[in-house]
């Protein structure tokens, strides 16, 4: 960029609130400046007669306070303004201001200017028309050669300064402020990362947490519920107390028999209904089509399994936990004015009501995986009452003597007969005892359990 000059002094402006406070320096005349501008040319101030006309009367100026310190300016702005001549030292400056401001010739005051603004004045031409000479216009740091013009780059302003004044041109550049980079959504963006869709509506992570209590919530409120749990303890009280009652009114001793021994009778007509309820919490859904609803809200399918076996082998445990302390000491009560030779001990009430509970629980957790497998609710309610049942009604069939191995060994294996061992109420003297069925029904459980988990996840529902 080339600037044409004369050799004619320049007026050189007041100090505005963006000035340096640079004392008035002479210097040699300079070439004016042709009046151009980026943004198109700025206007001339009032009373200042154009570019090669004679100048007019001098305008009254304030001669500037000597080493006055730049106001405070606001981020971003840009200012320009000459350098110092040779061998004055520069004055202070923010960081990334630039500023062009024309110099005062020699024993010529500064016409009065507002604060902040740049007048551009023609100077008179000299007695010899001369053409104007190019000039390269140098970049350079503080403390060149005077005439001089320092670019440098500058941070946008934050804020738009105000218009200026008619007939004066902006001193200042004005930029737009760039945006500050998006701060990350505080929810769970679906597509994972910055620039993924970010739901409205508040996303947590889900845990096992949400859908156990969605199981929850699921399985209260629906009838079968009720209608099971409810034949449940009609059952297991109901027997109960009637076994409780013909003992007691129609026997004077109970021989070897605990008194809680009694309790299997109820328990095991009330173990029918939690079998079917436990097989109804999840295959009643895929008979339904609400199993596509669940694996929507929770695609983890191992985790939907999870939550249903918690929640539902908890609720069978407290069920049963509760029909069974009932029905004991209800029938302790009854028969504790016979003749008992065999007194419960502390054990043996632990076995009779939380042993039997967990024994139960099993059972129902084992009808889940069963309907699991095979996802029809008639099919695997079937199925698990044929394995309760169905043993040890063909042991008291299988009279013929050959058959007595297998007869004896369905009495001893049979789910019945394992909860007579809770009960400590053995039908028969051999086989397991004492806690072995517990550990039996559990391993028989995981085994079923495990093969549900295996096939839930290759199955389109």
């Amino acid at each position: 960029m080339t600037s044409p000059q004369q050799p004619q002094p320049q007026p050189q402006p007041e100090h505005g609130p963006h000035d340096t406070g640079a004392q008035q320096q002479p210097m040699p005349a300079a070439p004016p400046m042709p009046p151009a501008a980026p943004q198109g040319a700025a206007p001339q101030q009032q009373g200042t007669p154009p570019q090669g006309q004679p100048a007019g009367p001098e305008q009254p100026a304030q001669q500037p306070a000597p080493q006055q310190h730049a106001p405070a300016q606001e981020a971003g702005t840009m200012m320009l303004q000459a350098q110092q001549p040779p061998g004055q030292p520069a004055p202070a400056k923010e960081a990334g201001t630039m500023m062009l401001q024309a110099q005062q010739a020699p024993g010529q005051p500064a016409p009065a200017q507002e604060a902040g603004t740049m007048t551009l004045q023609a100077q008179q031409a000299p007695q010899a028309q001369q053409p104007p000479v190019p000039q390269p216009l140098a970049a350079h740091g503080p403390g060149k050669d005077a005439g001089t013009m320092m670019l440098q780059a500058q941070a946008p302003a934050p804020a738009p300064a105000p218009a200026p004044a008619q007939g004066q041109a902006p001193a200042q550049g004005q930029g737009q402020a760039p945006q500050p980079p998006a701060q990350p959504h505080p929810q769970q963006a679906y597509a994972g990362g910055p620039g993924g869709y970010v739901s409205a509506i508040p996303v947590r992570p889900t845990h096992l947490g949400h859908a156990l209590l969605s199981e929850w919530t699921k399985i209260r409120s629906v009838q079968s519920t009720l209608w099971t749990a409810g034949v449940m303890i009609l059952l297991t009280v109901g027997i109960g107390l009637l076994t409780g009652s013909v003992i007691a009114g129609h026997s004077d001793t109970l021989g070897p028999d605990s008194p809680l021994s009694y309790g299997t009778f109820g328990m095991m007509m009330g173990l029918i209904p939690l079998i079917t309820l436990g097989v109804l919490v999840i295959s009643s859904e895929y008979g339904t089509g609400m199993i596509r609803t669940t694996l929507t809200a929770c695609p983890p399918r191992a985790r939907i399994l999870t939550a249903k076996a918690i929640v539902f082998f908890v609720l069978s445990f407290v069920l049963a936990l509760v029909t069974t302390t009932v029905v004991a000491l209800a029938q302790y009560s009854m028969v504790s004015g016979l003749e008992i030779k065999n007194e419960p001990t502390g054990g043996d009430w632990f076995k009779a009501t939380v042993g039997v509970s967990l024994f139960v629980a099993m059972i129902g957790l084992l009808s889940l995986a069963v309907g699991a497998l095979l996802r029809h609710s008639a099919g695997a309610i079937t199925l698990m009452i044929g394995v309760y049942l169905l043993p040890l009604v063909l042991a008291i069939f299988m009279q013929a003597q050959s058959l007595k191995d297998i007869q004896v060994w369905l009495l001893e294996y049979a789910l019945p007969s394992q909860l007579g061992v809770m009960f400590s109420s053995n039908l028969i003297n051999t086989g397991p005892s004492g806690w072995d069925p517990l550990w039996i029904v559990t391993g028989l459980t995981a085994v079923t359990l495990g093969a549900a988990y295996a096939v839930i996840n290759k199955r389109d529902v």
